[in-house]
């Protein structure tokens, strides 16, 4: 495995309207490098986002869809995504802040 660093491992936020709606319980959703382990992911919100505390890391790993262009199968590329819960004293993160 690589050696990964924390701003390699979120690669950017998911704006859904399932994930809006968990913001209010402080949960936020981010696609993360598919080798990083839960307690990267929680090093780099620390890291990235200056007086965040991460309560806890849920993570999910999604395959890539089956996808046909005439006969030619191919697979699009498989991702991971993590589930941040910051503590509640936690100052929440600033890209969301417009949304």
């Amino acid at each position: 495995m690589a050696d990964l660093k924390y701003y390699d491992i979120i690669q950017k936020p998911v704006i859904t309207e399932k994930s809006m709606a968990a913001m209010g319980e402080k949960k936020y959703t981010f696609l993360v490098h598919p080798e990083a382990t839960k307690t990267q992911v929680k090093e780099a919100v620390e890291k990235m986002f200056a007086g965040t505390k991460v309560e806890k890391v849920n993570t999910m790993n999604i395959p890539g869809k089956k996808k046909r262009r005439g006969m030619v199968i191919g697979r699009t590329a498989k991702t991971k995504k993590a589930i941040v819960k910051l503590t509640a004293d936690s100052k929440d993160i600033e890209i969301f802040e417009g949304l």
